[in-house]
């Protein structure tokens, strides 16, 4: 798949207009997982605009986001980076063939203070 395909399908499934953002960074400086991003919030959407996939599908903010929407909420134009960076992620995992994770590798990883919303979300997340 070429990158004007993988673009265009990215932008289908995050179901976000790419080209509505201005770039103001407010989704940014929203984000609790700013810090640890290589690759802002606003630089997902800008990019996935300019099609730039290459860069994005090597980005560890893909698994750094948090999936909150803080992003979407302080949006003034109606972006949602946070669908956008889903999208993204959802792409990755498809290209590689498989999950990021197993259900059976999960049991390793629970303990008793572990909220079982995060279970499920994280499931979610690291799973097509």
């Amino acid at each position: 798949m070429d990158k004007l395909e993988q673009t265009k399908l990215i932008k289908e499934r995050s179901g976000t207009d790419t080209r509505k953002c201005m770039k103001c960074g407010k989704c940014s400086g929203r984000c609790p997982a700013y810090a640890d991003m290589d690759v802002k919030p606003h630089q997902f959407v800008t990019y996935v605009e300019q099609g730039k996939i290459d860069k994005l599908l090597e980005s560890k903010s893909l698994y750094t986001c948090l999936s909150c929407f803080a992003c979407v909420e302080r949006c003034p134009r109606g972006v949602a980076p946070q669908a956008v960076i889903e999208a993204v992620r959802q792409e990755v995992i498809r290209a590689q063939g498989g999950n990021k994770i197993k259900a059976e590798e999960i049991p390793q990883m629970i303990d008793e203070t572990i909220p079982q919303q995060l279970l499920v979300s994280m499931f979610r997340k690291l799973n097509k």
